[in-house]
């Protein structure tokens, strides 16, 4: 189940959608989580990014990649030569270092998105100092936390980031085992267990306020 809260007059230059994933406390499945919602943004012939900033394993291409995840991964490679990046299914995946220059690595990426959607994984620690770069301003928050052991965290984290005028979800249980991994493969599961389609489409949408 989701909860979702905070509308605010959050100014961005136009563009795609732009959300934050992260855990709160010990809760699992955040990565997967980001994943599934970058394969709901995306579609054959424009591709979500997601950006991973949390530690882990370089991602590798799949054998198969939509045209647009290609054509994503080949202007990111153009651009940033010596970017982690491999297009995966339907969506495109870049790893950055979970350190102020990832922050900076995200920034400049996020013009070559263009029009699609950026999905950003991120450890707990970055979420303020992503916050505070001006040239990534985000459109929205996904906050992966367990409330049986962490409501009074989330409630505090939801405030700050609704105050900065951001748009906020909460998901209280991390998606299916099998819809977790064919996510982080970049294929959209539709079964029971993937992200509600309320939640994606109140975070995807670019200009809701």
């Amino acid at each position: 189940m989701s909860g979702l809260a905070g509308d605010g007059a959050f100014d961005r230059p136009p563009g795609g959608p732009v959300v934050l994933v992260a855990r709160v406390g010990a809760a699992t499945g955040s990565k997967a989580t980001a994943a599934a919602l970058a394969c709901v943004a995306s579609d054959s012939d424009r591709a979500a990014l997601l950006v991973d900033l949390d530690a882990g394993r370089a991602p590798r291409s799949t054998l198969v990649a939509t045209v647009g995840a290609r054509e994503l991964e080949e202007r990111l490679v153009a651009h940033l030569p010596d970017a982690t990046v491999a297009s995966r299914g339907r969506i495109c995946h870049l790893q950055v270092s979970p350190r102020p220059e990832g922050i900076e690595r995200v920034a400049a990426a996020l013009p070559l998105v263009r029009e699609s959607a950026c999905i950003l994984h991120l450890p707990p620690a970055l979420l303020r100092p992503l916050l505070d770069q001006a040239r990534i301003r985000p459109t929205a928050v996904l906050l992966r936390a367990d409330l049986a052991s962490d409501r009074a965290l989330t409630a505090l984290a939801a405030c700050d980031l609704m105050m900065r005028g951001l748009r906020v979800a909460v998901l209280k249980r991390p998606i299916a085992w099998i819809t977790a991994r064919a996510a982080l493969c970049g294929v959209r599961s539709t079964v029971s267990g993937a992200l509600p389609q309320r939640l994606c489409e109140r975070l995807l949408d670019a200009g809701a306020r």
